[in-house]
């Protein structure tokens, strides 16, 4: 919800995530390789589950940083009434 109050420089974290996340893939290559060598299989496969998981994160993250910006409404767009605790879609 939009409240008015946002920073009007405010800029998104995707890039710092990416790099995050490019660290957690790092330690996760590492990890993998080094729970073979190691003959650790259920070590070896829970650093495989994270590198799966952080390899979908990077394309998601990436993905975002190749739609670009998206509309935000300037300073003459008020913001939204707020929610006042009334009765919902549903009637309760």
């Amino acid at each position: 919800m939009r409240t008015g109050s946002e920073p009007a420089t405010a800029r998104s974290p995707l890039r710092m995530r990416l790099a995050l996340a490019l660290f957690g893939l790092s330690w996760a290559v590492f990890g993998l390789v080094a729970f073979i060598l190691t003959d650790r299989p259920v070590w070896a496969a829970a650093c495989g589950v994270l590198l799966v998981l952080t390899l979908t994160d990077i394309g998601v993250v990436v993905h975002h940083i190749r739609q670009g910006p998206h509309y935000q409404p300037g300073r003459d767009i008020p913001p939204y009434e707020p929610d006042h605790g009334g009765r919902g879609r549903l009637g309760r």
